[in-house]
């Protein structure tokens, strides 16, 4: 089985702490009440813990994901590079 790997949004996030409560194991919350992943990686028997952490987040900002994929930037997928404009534009 593909191990899962958790992802938290911190834009989407308003720190309700919901799911550092259902899952203490690898989430923590900062001084401001919002959470820090202590691990993305979800060890064997905590899977059912963190999909129910991810169900409860009332901003949808967790979520769990299949380990084989490559690591994304916070907010989701991996930011566009801009491309010059084209001679005389702009």
């Amino acid at each position: 089985m593909t191990p899962l790997r958790l992802v938290l949004d911190p834009i989407a996030c308003d720190g309700h702490g919901l799911c550092a409560e259902l899952l203490p194991e690898l989430i923590a919350l900062d001084d401001w009440g919002y959470p820090v992943l202590v691990r993305s990686e979800v060890p064997p028997g905590l899977e059912g813990y963190a999909r129910r952490a991810v169900a409860t987040c009332p901003k949808l900002a967790l979520r769990v994901e299949s380990g084989s994929r490559a690591p994304r930037g916070p907010g989701g997928p991996p930011a566009r590079v801009r491309r010059p404009a084209a001679p005389g534009v702009g």
